[in-house]
């Protein structure tokens, strides 16, 4: 896929195990440091270490941070449409947007996590029904975006998460201004091939859609910039991803990463 789109570093910073002093400490060091996008993750619990250490919410969260900062993108890395009415949902992304001044990307998807769900009371359906769920969820979160006065203050770009070839990237085709993928190069190749047919069947330049490629943390393959990022750039990702796990948030990785996105 051909961009003349700009290299961008985002930040998943995500709220496991960390005191709220620190994460607001992150979040100020991370838009000094010169961080495109920050994201959060939408869970209830810890992914790993203690799982009854610390956590906090997706979204009160975001409005926290849309009023501490003032040049970052911000958003989640993804927020499950399995947690909140998709009306609703919308709503509140476009009040974030507003308290940030148009800063908001809409990441969603279909959730995955079984504790999430059963803790909170959620009925845990399978893979397959939380994909109808995202499905239905889409056209309606899109109404309700276009309905609400005010509007947000954009037109808010949609990122979706995932490389399920059959019905995900289907939806990135559809809905998506931003496609978040995982996987080292040879997946997201085949991965973005897939993406491709899938927007010639619905009209779609795929050019329009911006690639997230994750670069390190969490789940995500690790790597050093001068190693992994021409790979991926060359595959067309402009948005690198990196995760940072509390509760001390090393940047240390991060700062060479936004290093090798300033001297491109």
């Amino acid at each position: 896929m051909t961009t003349t789109r700009g290299l961008r570093i985002a930040l998943q910073l995500q709220p496991q195990h960390a005191e709220y002093a620190r994460i607001r400490e992150t979040v100020a060091r991370a838009e000094e440091l010169g961080v495109d996008v920050l994201f959060t993750w939408d869970h209830f619990f810890p992914l790993d270490g203690d799982p009854a250490g610390r956590h906090f919410e997706c979204w009160t969260m975001l409005a926290a941070w849309a009023e501490a900062t003032s040049r970052m993108e911000l958003g989640p890395l993804v927020s499950c449409t399995g947690y909140r009415n998709p009306d609703l949902l919308a709503d509140m992304a476009r009040t974030v947007d507003h308290v940030s001044g148009g800063r908001v990307i809409l990441g969603l998807g279909s959730g995955w996590y079984d504790r999430d769900f059963t803790e909170y009371g959620y009925e845990l359906t399978t893979p397959a029904e939380r994909l109808d769920d995202l499905t239905r969820a889409l056209p309606r979160i899109e109404a309700r975006l276009a309905a609400l006065n005010p509007p947000p203050v954009r037109r808010m770009p949609v990122l979706i998460g995932g490389g399920g070839e059959r019905r995900t990237l289907r939806l990135v085709a559809r809905h998506a201004d931003i496609w978040h993928s995982f996987g080292d190069p040879d997946t997201l190749r085949q991965k973005a091939d897939v993406l491709r047919r899938h927007c010639a069947a619905v009209g779609r330049d795929p050019a329009e859609i911006e690639i997230s490629g994750s670069v390190g943390g969490g789940p995500s393959p690790a790597g050093e910039p001068d190693d992994l990022g021409p790979k991926l750039r060359d595959l067309g990702v402009t948005l690198f991803t990196l995760g940072v796990d509390g509760p001390d948030y090393d940047l240390t990785l991060l700062r060479r990463w936004l290093a090798w996105r300033d001297a491109q």
